[in-house]
């Protein structure tokens, strides 16, 4: 589990159970139970377990108790709290249906075989006004095949997320992959959370074939990259795809060209620059990714300027915009940006990761042979996305020797990449 933004709140273990066990009514307009319950999730111990596992108990009914009590259940899931469980398992009954898919989400981090408590799961199913998409998922998650023919009635649902979970579901139960085209299809929805899930479908289901399709999906790289590795993970071990199968559509994801994705909007005329730079701020990257697509194809003269005013303005701060507009720099071969990139690509702070990848590869678009070195030195981080990058922008460059320094790599998928630095050309196919 990554936990490097969980860890915002300056509060010890003491201090957040202390504060988690305080009555409602009086806790100072300062304090937040939610947060304690929130920031516990940094202390794996009994005493902060059996303090969120009080915190559940407590059935006072102002809706900031509702409200502690959900995130108390989400983060002992994310504890992973077996000792939990039958806490967890009562609040199945409970009349707040948020509470009910915080439980339903919990059982499925923690797991269990108990048939009993699989089976109030599933009986959730019968009930209206639930998360259905929840419950499915922790139903398949953790195997529980007599929920099969409850959950196929669910694949026809109007709700697009919903039946995507089922026809999944039924998927993994049955081995019967004839629907997962309405799986893959759901890649192209217009609302950014259905292409989210459609890619936790693909993987759930373990569909390899989804492995291109995901990488052409118009959301953040983020969610393909996880989508593309965690198949990985899957299917090479098993031997039913390799490394080199998936290799072109992971370095495409990383390469993250505009032209590369199946973009899900439109403009009926072509915007001026301010607002296509504006765009490159919306938290759906599909509308990002389309804005920087008719930048490069309308705007290439005169955009580097209009970015770098908005990197000094805002972009610096914002991290969707600040990867956007990285990576557009790298796309224009703009070479006074190079101190910029630099900066991207030293930068350390957790919500800027991806920017970092983002700068090794604006740096191989650079042609600049002076950023080998500096390239190079992230070879010894650990993060896996950058250091493939940099391997990526090194070849870019003419480097011949980089895949050497990473043939022993921790991450295993540098490792491959640094044995097989070409892009082969055969790939996943229908």
């Amino acid at each position: 589990m990554d936990k490097r933004f969980f860890n915002f709140f300056n509060l010890t273990e003491d201090q957040a159970i202390a504060l988690l066990d305080t009555p409602q009514d009086q806790i100072n307009e300062n304090d937040s139970r939610y947060i304690a319950a929130s920031h516990l999730v940094n202390f794996p111990t009994e005493r902060a377990i059996n303090a969120l596992i009080r915190a559940v108990q407590n059935n006072d009914p102002t809706l900031n108790n509702r409200i502690v009590r959900r995130k108390s259940i989400e983060t002992l899931g994310r504890l992973e709290a077996k000792q939990a469980l039958a806490v967890i398992h009562t609040c199945l009954n409970d009349d707040d249906c948020y509470t009910v898919e915080n439980a339903v989400w919990a059982i499925g981090e923690i797991g269990t075989t108990d048939a009993n408590l699989l089976e109030d799961v599933a009986q959730l199913l019968n009930k209206p006004g639930q998360t259905y998409r929840v419950i499915i998922h922790t139903l398949t998650k953790l195997n529980y095949e007599p929920a099969l023919e409850r959950i196929r009635l669910f694949v026809e649902d109007l709700d697009p997320i919903i039946a995507s979970a089922a026809i999944t579901s039924v998927c993994r139960f049955t081995k019967d992959y004839g629907q997962m085209g309405k799986v893959v299809a759901m890649l192209q929805h217009p609302t950014v959370l259905a292409r989210r899930l459609s890619i936790q479908d693909l993987i759930d289901a373990r569909y390899y074939h989804g492995i291109p399709n995901i990488a052409r999906c118009p959301v953040s790289l983020v969610f393909r990259l996880r989508g593309i590795r965690m198949l990985a993970e899957a299917g090479i071990p098993t031997e039913e795809i390799t490394f080199e199968m998936i290799q072109p559509h992971l370095e495409q994801t990383l390469q993250d060209h505009p032209n590369d994705l199946d973009l899900v909007h439109t403009y009926e005329a072509t915007p001026d620059l301010s607002i296509l730079v504006r765009t490159l701020y919306e938290t759906d990257f599909g509308k990002c990714y389309l804005a920087a697509k008719t930048i490069l194809d309308h705007y290439a003269d005169t955009a580097p300027a209009a970015l770098l005013a908005t990197y000094d303005e805002e972009a610096k701060s914002d991290y969707g915009a600040h990867f956007h507009v990285i990576k557009l720099l790298g796309w224009l071969k703009y070479k006074p940006a190079y101190d910029v990139l630099l900066e991207a690509l030293h930068n350390r702070q957790p919500q800027f990761q991806k920017s970092r990848a983002a700068a090794a590869i604006a740096l191989g678009e650079l042609g600049e042979t002076k950023a080998i070195p500096v390239l190079k030195a992230t070879l010894s981080e650990k993060n896996w996305v950058l250091k493939y990058a940099a391997l990526m922008a090194l070849e870019k460059l003419g480097c011949t020797d980089s895949h050497a320094i990473a043939i022993n790599d921790s991450d295993w998928l540098v490792r491959a990449k640094s044995r097989s630095p070409r892009t082969p050309s055969n790939s996943l196919s229908e």
